[in-house]
């Protein structure tokens, strides 16, 4: 998270430095509040999945793991292909697990609590302000302004990648 926040900072002051030396003031103005609306955006998503993750984790919610690999997933997703058990036995188990994966309108909120939280709905809301005053204003470029959105999601792809190898 550190990385992708020091490489967040290192690339707007990069973008800040070429919008400053082409003299373009609203280059300057749209790479900012988007740059820094979708950083926003991409640092609180970041928050509201860590701690949904942290809070299934605390509670015991562990996802169960398939051993079998994922094209066998595919063509066989109820696996009927299997010669060790019959026919009327993997229909019945398949009922059970339908009915125990039925979710109540509680589940379902706490689980949709990282789509909705306090963290995301607020960099949203200020992206979508962010919008409205260039248009309103305007002072909308649009290429500058898209390129400047796009920047910080493949920044922080690239280095959660990295981080992984």
């Amino acid at each position: 998270m550190r990385n992708s926040i020091n490489t967040l900072l290192i690339i707007d002051i990069g973008v800040i430095i070429f919008c400053l030396l082409s003299g373009n003031r609203i280059w300057l103005i749209n790479s900012q509040i988007g740059f820094v609306t979708s950083s926003l955006v991409m640092i609180a998503s970041i928050i509201s999945y860590r701690n949904m993750v942290k809070d299934r984790l605390d509670l015991g919610i562990v996802v169960s793991v398939d051993n079998r690999d994922t094209i066998e997933k595919i063509e066989d997703p109820y696996d009927l292909y299997n010669k060790n058990k019959p026919m009327r036995e993997i229909v019945q188990e398949e009922k059970r697990n339908l009915k125990k994966n039925r979710r109540s309108i509680w589940q379902i909120t706490k689980d949709s609590k990282a789509s909705l939280s306090f963290y995301r709905l607020g960099a949203y809301s200020l992206l979508i302000l962010g919008f409205f005053y260039l248009n309103n204003s305007h002072k909308l470029d649009i290429t500058s302004y898209l390129f400047s959105l796009s920047l910080p999601p493949i920044i922080v792809i690239i280095t959660l990648i990295r981080k992984i190898r």
